[in-house]
């Protein structure tokens, strides 16, 4: 019997950050490019090597799918779980400032959940002192929902991105006049 209420498992937000329709072209291109490599040999086995690769490149994706869940009491994100407990601070970007947090502001312990295709991160601090990671940085096609699961805020909305936006604002003035 479990010993954890039906409240400590109810899932406030879910994603699978399922690959964008640009992406399935890859399995397509090595298939068959596979398929032409032994084609010279027999025209039948190149056909079906293409095939066989189309059909194992696909379920790789499929089956390499990240998920990311957030209960009253856990989160998850691809293979890895942390209790909700030892999440501080959380915020969620979008544009320049995810680009930023995927690149130049990355801290190299940073446990990190990245896909290539979405805009959107939400950056969790990780607060257990036993714990060497400073935070989990988790790409998501909707940050604003996934920070608001968690009681966090959009960039743009923090002291920081406040006055960022405001200097922006201040360079563009000066550049028109």
């Amino acid at each position: 019997m479990s010993n954890t209420s039906p409240e400590a498992s109810r899932v406030l937000y879910t994603e699978k950050l399922w690959p964008s329709a640009s992406t399935w072209i890859w399995p397509v291109i090595i298939a068959i490019t596979a398929g032409v490599a032994v084609a010279p040999i027999n025209a039948i086995l190149g056909w079906s090597v293409g095939v066989a690769f189309l059909i194992a490149l696909v379920v790789i994706f499929i089956v390499r799918v990240p998920a990311i869940e957030i209960t009253e009491s856990t989160i998850s994100a691809g293979r890895a779980s942390i209790e909700r407990k030892y999440i501080g601070e959380v915020t969620g970007y979008r544009g320049e400032e995810a680009f930023k947090q995927r690149g130049q502001k990355l801290h190299g312990l940073a446990y990190m959940v990245l896909r290539g295709y979405l805009d959107g991160v939400v950056k969790m601090e990780v607060t257990d002192e036993r714990d060497t990671t400073p935070y989990w940085l988790v790409s998501t096609r909707r940050p604003e929902e996934f920070a608001a699961a968690l009681s966090g805020v959009m960039y743009e909305f923090t002291e920081e991105g406040k006055l960022e936006s405001e200097e922006r604002e201040q360079a563009h003035e000066a550049n028109e006049e």
